[in-house]
């Protein structure tokens, strides 16, 4: 369960903050305008600052200004566009269809310009109910455009205010997502969890945490924080350091079962990450809380007891010797991963602090940047684009809505049907099919739920307090539980009639009607030029290889002292993440769409998760080598890690760099160093997992039936020399 969804966090996090802060701005400016003048001017304006409530999200302040500015400008423009245009029916048709159209273009710029696009369709179908003269238009336009500017004021100015706090609540939602990240390995110590299954959930969550992670990068990193903030830049680091120990924690999980199942090793291990998981929820807490966290999560009874398993170990054969040693291994990692917890919360309350990276050390290559070019929309008005295809689809399923409208025993709420599809209908087929079970079942919950009120209340002051809750609560849910919008959504609707039209009989039963309707025709032209997951494999598969092969590059360039800091492995580490994380969204995606447009499932998913244990396997050998740095005997190692490389290179697809000479294949044995034993094992799952790569890519390309990464290997072989 999402961490926001819990009471208990719920009122903390920055989900409730923006809802409550949208409410009072939208509920607040409507009836201040309403103090001073009529009802519908009031509405007006309450629709401009709505709409530009939809693009009031979490984003450093610049980009704020921009999406809000943006969402300000395309809801005054449609409405007078529109406005002018509703005279003459066949115009207006006209405008509806290319509005519809060029709206859902807009989201080749990605998820932040998704409400954009819903702001320019909610507001065409109003503006479309009735005949208006120019001076109506320009009146509409003009009040929607104040309403949108009045909101964007108070919400820049609330943000301002409370920048520290949203950044203190956006880093504790990637200390959420990495508690459940720790808490999924600690299922793989479980003998009754099916370990395949357990790695492609950890694979999952793995891409959840990016996003989260970049998120705080955003917010924390972005510009020259202030003295007051460099605790939370100092939580951020702890928390990315504390993420690589989790992620070098994987071991040969395989192994470990088959020769300590039924002992009390592996439910001693896994009950020492779960307590780690919980200590880190507890430092995601008391940030969410604006409090220093302690630790509050007692070790000390596991830890004594897992001493006392290994040594109760008999004398290890032949056999046992590599489990054992692997054991101990993953025994010394948890540890390191408590200290490191308790170093998180050393972080969080502190007082005051450092920044730890360096004067003017320039981050752009970790943060998100805003691109709104119009070439990137040319670039996609072919046949082949999905963009191109998701607004055509979108411009002939609304167009169909709102003639169907026309044909209903009643007209006064027909742009329902309209704007039920522009809900419905998404880019892609899986999330088209969740939001239109999370819009039915909410539209009818809500629906029911307002009969029930209605018919009981009769206070309008009551009512209104309702009608602020609903208006909160729609944008709380939005990112985390749609279904719950829907709800909220509906009763607003619903109670905004009540309030306005006492005597407004029919309206639920015509919103439960409206909303059959536009499912119907959005589920009719969610088949219609469809763009199936399955045709975009190719380009996500080859980004993958292509991003394994630089980070490998970089990471043994930086485990052999050839990289002077490790800012190269951490933007191509990252890079590999958010491609792995592309390829694992789309997978799950294409399991949400119909059998017949399936290709590849399993396939796919070996190639997931042992892509993301390359990753791990370097994590663990930076870590490795870190804690074996004394008496390291450099040329050997060295050696080592140029022949494991040299094989995992040829396993990818790339000959080995051009000044680096082939390995002869020798393996030296150095006793006196404790770290070669840990470095071999480790070494050897590496290569071993390289070669299940490079299979899991070959049968990809079979199921495909295509040429395995052709344009793709052609690049990444100039990058490699």
């Amino acid at each position: 369960m999402h961490y926001a969804l819990a009471p208990r966090t719920l009122f903390f996090s920055h989900y409730f903050y923006t809802g409550l802060r949208i409410a009072a701005g939208v509920v607040g400016l409507t009836g201040l305008v309403y103090h001073f003048a009529d009802l519908p001017t009031a509405m007006a304006v309450a629709i401009g600052a709505l709409c530009t409530s939809m693009m009031d999200l979490p984003s450093p302040l610049r980009h704020k200004f921009n999406e809000m500015l943006a969402g300000v400008l395309t809801s005054s423009l449609v409405a007078l566009l529109v406005g002018l245009c509703s005279p003459v029916q066949w115009l207006l048709r006209t405008v509806i269809v290319l509005v519809s159209f060029l709206a859902s273009m807009m989201t080749v710029y990605g998820r932040k310009a998704m409400p954009l696009q819903f702001v320019a369709l909610f507001v065409m179908m109003l503006s479309s109910g009735a005949a208006a003269t120019p001076l109506q238009a320009l009146r509409q336009g003009a009040l929607f455009f104040a309403g949108g500017a009045g909101y964007m004021a108070y919400a820049m100015a609330v943000v301002w205010i409370l920048r520290r706090r949203l950044k203190q609540q956006v880093l504790a939602e990637a200390l959420y997502e990495l508690a459940s990240y720790t808490c999924i390995k600690a299922g793989c110590y479980d003998m009754a969890n099916f370990l395949p299954a357990q790695m492609e959930k950890l694979v999952r969550q793995q891409s959840a945490l990016a996003e989260r992670q970049q998120a705080s990068r955003d917010l924390v990193l972005r510009g020259k924080p202030k003295a007051a903030e460099a605790v939370l830049v100092q939580v951020h680091y702890a928390m990315f350091d504390l993420y690589e120990l989790v992620l070098s924690t994987h071991t040969d999980y395989a192994l470990l079962r088959q020769h300590f199942a039924g002992g009390p090793v592996l439910p001693l291990l896994g009950d020492l990450i779960g307590k780690a998981a919980r200590d880190i929820e507890s430092v995601a807490y008391a940030m969410t809380r604006n409090r220093p966290s302690h630790a509050a999560v007692d070790y000390g009874d596991p830890l004594r007891a897992l001493d006392a398993a290994l040594r109760a170990l008999p004398p290890a054969d032949s056999d046992d010797f590599n489990a054992q040693a692997v054991l101990r291994a993953t025994s010394n990692k948890i540890r390191d991963m408590i200290a490191m917890i308790a170093r998180l919360h050393e972080a969080s309350a502190a007082t005051h602090g450092t920044l730890p990276m360096a004067a003017g050390a320039d981050l752009t290559p970790f943060l998100t940047q805003q691109r709104y070019s119009i070439g990137i929309v040319l670039s996609h008005l072919r046949w082949t684009s999905p963009t191109f295809r998701f607004a055509l689809r979108v411009a002939m399923a609304i167009s169909v809505g709102l003639l169907s409208a026309e044909w209903l025993p009643y007209k006064s709420h027909g742009y329902w049907t309209a704007l039920t599809i522009a809900v419905i209908l998404k880019p892609n087929f899986s999330m088209t099919r969740k939001r239109r079970t999370d819009r039915l079942i909410g539209t009818l919950v809500g629906c029911l739920l307002t009969a029930v009120i209605l018919h009981v209340v009769h206070a309008p002051a009551v009512l209104i307090g309702v009608l602020f809750v609903a208006t909160a609560a729609g944008p709380t849910f939005l990112s985390i539980k749609y279904r719950y919008t829907a709800i909220a959504a509906s009763m607003q609707a619903l109670l905004l009639i009540g309030l306005t039209v006492p005597h407004g009989a029919g309206a639920i039963e015509e919103r439960l009607l409206d909303t059959v309707l536009g499912t119907l025709i959005a589920t009719f032209f969610s088949y219609v030029l469809p763009s199936w997951e399955y045709q975009d494999l190719p380009r996500l598969v080859d980004a993958v290889v292509d991003a394994s092969r630089t980070y490998l590059d970089a990471a043994a360039d930086l485990l052999q002292g050839r990289a002077v800091d490790d800012f190269r492995y951490r933007i191509n580490r990252k890079r590999f993440m958010d491609s792995l994380g592309n390829l694992s969204a789309a997978l799950g995606r294409m399991l949400d769409e119909p059998a017949a447009q399936q290709r590849a499932p399993a396939e796919l998913n070996r190639f997931t998760v042992q892509n993301y244990l390359l990753m791990a396997h370097m994590a663990a050998l930076r870590l490795l080598l870190l804690r074996y740095a004394a008496n390291m005997p450099r040329a050997e190692v060295e050696a080592a890690l140029d022949g494991a490389f040299a094989k995992v290179r040829s396993n990818l697809g790339a000959p080995p760099p051009a000044d680096t000479a082939a390995p002869d294949g020798r393996t030296v044995w150095i006793a006196a160093w404790p770290g070669w034993a840990p470095l071999q094992r480790r070494l050897r799952l590496l290569q071993q997992d390289a070669a299940l790569v490079a299979l899991s890519s070959a049968a990809i390309d079979g199921v495909l039936g295509r040429d395995a990464h052709r344009p793709a290997s052609k690049t990444a072989r100039t990058e490699w020399n």
